[in-house]
């Protein structure tokens, strides 16, 4: 155990204007982030449709989703070394170049390569804005400020699918295609960034003096995830145990092993010291992350398809209706700061944040086609709330278990093994969401079937404008002359393109729409029961007094694991 007080803290001294000054540096950094992580996801169907590669779709995905978690840790670890501000610029100096180069891609291989250069910018934007508001503000007072950080992730998390259906919307903006300004926004905002951060950043930071850059550490942490994000994001399409995926399972081990061996040999100069696992609180920590991180995202990911398939909502409209999570979440977060502040104690928010999303969670697994909308609603804000109880305090804590010197490592770390957790969550939960839609949709439509609606619907389907409605009226038909043929219709078309459900008569697109609730009930049922390790997992986690706060001797010090 050794001593902190808040002398330790390299920017002690800052007034309250100036914190605020150097935050709006670091926010317009992580807003550079989060709206990136949404943007694209309502445009790519555009962009690949113009680019010719609709079935590169995940892999321009995959590029930005393994670079930007791979550098994640190393971003944490060299800025203890050399300092939070020159790699901030740097960070964002990459995501702008990788930005631009996005907008002028001619080809889908192109993009992909661009946009993994942009994750290796924006890898270190969530990492160092985090890292950074550490580095001047106590544990104590931080849980104030860091609700603001939620609020800036939570407010794009709602602008980037408004803007991302709107950029792809418009067939040209200022004469450039509509789809390019996707990536072409990030631009004016990333210089206006890099002004401020310059600008502002300028606080006295401490530094590991004498220590090494484990670069073997960032390879080895490469090789061990890469293959394994791939296959997260590849194994719906390849299957779980094709070879293509056993390849990456065999290579993620290789590195795995490599990894620890390395660490084992540099030490406290590893990019993530194995010391700090000896730490039960912090161990405890990075699992509880790994868990919150699959539920978040794997969660998450789940309302915008109830919103779009079975409301028929477009993508702008969808991400409106993610509005009540967001405010749940920028409520929790700044509330729970304020009163972390005042009482100094943490625990009780991550265990109230666990509960509350396991019970939303539950609740959202009886959805159905006929749910009220405002009851949607509140189960998502209800689910937000919970999110914010727990990340701002779980970062918090994560933070204050580690001595200073190690800040930026652990505050890397969580954000290392969120991500790998909420990508783990998003390739479990999506591949049960697909592999039971089309059973439980040939099920509805095999009850239907028996129905005068649906044979009325099937005809209005032949007969329509539309070519292909009319294609799927007519796959209905063919189905319904052979007992053996699947009674469903083409379920693989509707789920690369979901947008012809509404475009169905009612006969038709109703039990299409029961069957993919029912897949979607099974999802949300899946998430609250993962979740419950996560109740688990925060009541039996000890709780770490803040630094910055008065210690059980009353003498201005703080005892720290």
């Amino acid at each position: 155990m050794t001593s902190a007080t808040t002398a330790d803290f390299p920017g002690r001294g800052l007034t309250h204007r100036q914190i605020l000054t150097v935050m709006a540096g670091l926010m317009i950094g992580m807003f550079l982030a989060a709206l990136d992580q949404t943007i694209v996801s309502t445009a790519i169907r555009t962009i690949s449709d113009d680019l010719n590669g609709y079935d590169m779709q995940a892999w321009v995905t995959t590029a930005y989703l393994v670079t930007s978690t791979v550098v994640t840790p190393l971003y944490g670890k060299v800025s203890d070394i050399y300092g939070r501000k020159p790699f901030f610029l740097v960070a964002i100096t990459i995501f702008v170049i990788g930005s631009l180069a996005c907008s002028m891609a001619t080809s889908m291989y192109e993009l992909a390569g661009f946009r993994a250069l942009q994750g290796l910018g924006a890898g270190g934007l969530f990492t160092l804005a985090l890292t950074t508001i550490a580095d001047i503000v106590p544990p104590l007072e931080r849980a104030k400020y860091q609700g603001y950080f939620l609020a800036v992730f939570g407010t794009s998390s709602v602008l980037g699918p408004v803007l991302g259906g709107l950029f792809a919307g418009a067939d040209s903006i200022l004469g450039v295609s509509g789809w390019r300004w996707v990536f072409l926004v990030n631009v004016p905002i990333g210089l206006i960034a890099l002004v401020v951060v310059y600008k502002v950043l300028n606080y006295p930071q401490n530094k590991l003096v004498g220590h090494r850059t484990d670069y073997w550490g960032a390879a080895t942490v490469a090789v061990a995830v890469t293959p394994l994000l791939i296959v997260a994001e590849q194994g719906r399409d390849w299957g779980w145990t094709s070879t293509n995926a056993i390849i990456c399972y065999a290579i993620g081990l290789i590195g795995l092993a490599l990894f620890v061996f390395v660490e084992s040999k540099m030490g406290d100069e590893a990019i993530i010291p194995l010391r700090v696992f000896k730490n039960r609180v912090f161990t405890q920590g990075v699992f509880i992350s790994l868990v919150v991180g699959a539920v978040m995202f794997g969660g998450i990911s789940m309302l915008p398809q109830y919103f779009q398939v079975l409301r028929g909502s477009s993508p702008m409209m969808a991400g409106l209706q993610m509005l009540p999570m967001v405010l749940g979440m920028m409520s929790a977060s700044i509330l729970s700061g304020q009163l972390i502040s005042r009482t100094g104690h943490y625990k009780k928010f991550p265990i109230f944040g666990s509960i509350l999303i396991t019970t939303m969670a539950f609740a959202l697994h009886y959805l159905s086609t006929e749910t009220p909308l405002y009851l949607v609603m509140l189960a998502a804000f209800g689910l937000g709330f919970g999110l914010g109880n727990l990340m701002q305090p779980m970062m918090l804590a994560m933070q204050n278990i580690l001595p200073m010197r190690d800040v930026g490592m652990a505050t890397g770390t969580a954000t290392f093994f969120r991500q790998i957790g909420g990508t783990l969550g998003v390739a479990v939960f999506f591949s049960l969401l697909f592999s039971t839609v089309g059973p439980n949709i040939q099920d509805q439509m095999q009850s239907a079937a028996q129905t005068p609606e649906f044979r009325t619907a099937v005809v209005q389907a032949i007969q329509s404008d539309d070519k292909d409605v009319r294609a799927f009226g007519e796959a209905l038909k063919a189905a319904a002359a052979d007992p053996n043929a699947d009674a469903g219709g083409k379920t693989d078309g509707l789920m690369k393109d979901t947008t012809i459900i509404e475009r169905l008569p009612e006969g038709l697109s109703h039990p299409i729409k029961q069957g993919f609730a029912d897949s979607m009930d099974r999802v949300f049922l899946s998430v609250s029961i993962l979740s419950l390790l996560a109740i688990i997992g925060t009541i039996t986690w000890s709780e770490v007094p803040l630094r910055g706060g008065p210690s059980k001797k009353d003498d201005g010090e703080v005892e720290v694991a």
